[in-house]
């Protein structure tokens, strides 16, 4: 009984201390870039396994330096309610497992009707209901493995990227560090690689595109000319006008 207790303390200390190592990472934040995230690192590896690496565009510019028309975009395009929430939208998250219930569950009644000679069945689209600020904690420090385990680290990094850092900052590193393509990452780069022109300079309808792209942006960056790109970045466009930025 002793020893499991000493297991249960030493647990209880290691995820505490883990904690702490996280909080004073994003507490540096603060004041400097986070450096290089653990999705970018990941996407490094897989670039220099192909001989790919001078595909690698990212240049970091201050907030102010990013148009308002692509922070607008983003909020409308991922997170609407992004200057009022908490860094999680409780609601959303409910939805999103009950769709990955039901997927699963399509999936299992799928696999029980097919032939066992037929082809391999198509893993489960996992949906994960994210806000920016989720979105931030998983690619800084998490692996794309999706469990409850990892999801219930992503909501704790969520807190304390919210406590520690606030809205405006969490964008700046959003938009900064995210993945606009293959190798493409924050929108500095990206408004470079698209539309030739500074972050800055971005019109409403170029950064309605660019945000329309983020849930798949490499797919995207195959396909400039898809339909679905262009009549999604019109909505955008509309719902950009009641999109609230942070406060300074």
């Amino acid at each position: 009984m002793k020893t499991l207790w000493r297991w249960a303390v030493l647990v209880v200390v290691a995820f505490v201390a883990l904690q702490l190592f996280f909080a004073l990472r994003i507490a540096l934040m603060r004041v400097l870039p986070p450096g290089s995230t653990t999705f970018q690192r990941s996407q490094v590896w897989r670039l220099a396994q192909f001989g790919q690496l001078g595909r690698w565009r990212q240049q970091w510019v201050p907030y102010v330096q990013i148009s308002d028309n692509l922070k607008r975009a983003v909020i409308a395009s991922e997170d609407d309610d992004f200057a009022n929430n908490q860094g999680v939208e409780w609601e959303a998250i409910e939805k999103a497992w009950q769709k990955n219930e039901r997927a699963e569950q399509r999936a299992a009644l799928r696999a029980e009707r097919s032939r066992p000679s037929a082809r391999p069945m198509r893993p489960v689209k996992i949906v994960g209901g994210s806000t920016i600020s989720q979105q931030l904690a998983k690619n800084l420090f998490l692996s794309g493995e999706r469990n409850l385990l990892r999801k219930g680290q992503e909501l704790v990094l969520t807190f304390e990227l919210e406590a520690l850092l606030g809205k405006r900052r969490i964008l700046e590193i959003y938009l900064n560090s995210v993945e606009w393509g293959d190798g493409i990452f924050g929108a500095e780069a990206a408004a470079e690689r698209y539309f030739r022109k500074p972050a800055a300079r971005l019109s409403t309808y170029e950064a309605a595109r660019l945000a329309v792209m983020l849930p798949r942006p490499r797919y995207f960056e195959k396909v400039p000319n898809s339909g679905y790109l262009a009549s999604r970045a019109q909505t955008i466009v509309a719902r950009m006008g009641a999109a609230e930025l942070p406060a300074p």
